[in-house]
C-alpha cells in the first residue's frame, strides 16, 4: 500500500516541479531585464512564488539559471517563427506577427545584461542559436520571395533593430519601453516593404557579417559562418 501511495504522488510531484521550474525561469527573465544579471536569487524565488531551496534544487548557480533563461528564449523565438509561418498564409503578416511577438520577449534587454555570463562555445547554445537564426531567415526569405519585402535587405537588417528597440535605456522602466518599441517596430516593417523608396547605404547585414562583428568584439564566435568548418 505504501508503494502504491508513493506511485500515486509521483506524477503530481513531477508536475509541480515542472511548474516551479518554468516559474523560476520566467521570473528570472523578467528580473534580469529589470534589475540586471546580478539581481539577488532570493528575489527571483520570491517573484516565482517558490522558496530559495526550490530554486537551488533546480539551479545550482546563477550561471546555470542564466544559461537556461537564454536557451528558453531562443527556443521560444524559434518555435514562434516556425508557428507563424504555418499559421499565416500571408508572408508579410507572418513577419509582422513575429516581429511584434518577439519584442514582447525583451530579447534586447536580456542579450545586453546576460551576454557576459554566457559561454559562447557552449554546444547547446550554439545549436539553439543556429536553429533560431535559420527560422528567422526562413520567415524573412518567404516574405522577400513573395515580393512584399524589398530585395536589398537581409536577416541582420531585421535582427539588429529588434534587439536595439527592445533594450531598455538606463533608468527606463520596461512598462514605458513596450509601447514605444512596438510603434518603432511598425515603422521598421514599413521600411522593409517593397517597392523600396530609397537606396540603402552599405551592404546587406547577413548572419555571417553579424557573426564576424561578434567575433571581433568578443574574441570568439559561437557558430562559424555557414560553409566553413568549425575550428
Amino acid at each position: 500500500m505504501a508503494g502504491t501511495a508513493v506511485q500515486q504522488r509521483l506524477p503530481r510531484q513531477r508536475a509541480d516541479a515542472s511548474r516551479n521550474y518554468d516559474r523560476i525561469v520566467a521570473a528570472a527573465g523578467e528580473l534580469f531585464v529589470e534589475r540586471g544579471a546580478e539581481v539577488p536569487l532570493d528575489e527571483i524565488a520570491q517573484r516565482a512564488g517558490v522558496g530559495n531551496a526550490t530554486l537551488y534544487r533546480h539551479f545550482t548557480s546563477r550561471q546555470a539559471l542564466i544559461r537556461v533563461v537564454v536557451l528558453t528564449l531562443m527556443s521560444g523565438l524559434t518555435e514562434l517563427a516556425e508557428r507563424v509561418a504555418v499559421e499565416e498564409s500571408d508572408p508579410f503578416e507572418a513577419l509582422r506577427r513575429f516581429v511584434h511577438a518577439s519584442a514582447d520577449s525583451h530579447i534586447g534587454g536580456l542579450c545586453s545584461v546576460l551576454s557576459d555570463w554566457l559561454d559562447l562555445g557552449d554546444a547547446d547554445l550554439c545549436v539553439a542559436q543556429d536553429r533560431m537564426e535559420r527560422a528567422f531567415e526562413s520567415l524573412l526569405g518567404r516574405a522577400r520571395e513573395s515580393g512584399q519585402v524589398r530585395s536589398d535587405v537581409a536577416i541582420g537588417d531585421l535582427i539588429v533593430p529588434i534587439v536595439q528597440l527592445t533594450r531598455p535605456l538606463p533608468g527606463t522602466a520596461r512598462a514605458l519601453l513596450d509601447p514605444f518599441a512596438h510603434r518603432h517596430l511598425e515603422l521598421l516593417l514599413d521600411g522593409l516593404r517593397a517597392p523600396q523608396r530609397s537606396v540603402l547605404p552599405g551592404s546587406t547585414v547577413t548572419l555571417e557579417a553579424l557573426r564576424r562583428s561578434t567575433q571581433r568584439l568578443n574574441g570568439e564566435s559561437c557558430v562559424p559562418p555557414r560553409g566553413e568548418a568549425a575550428a
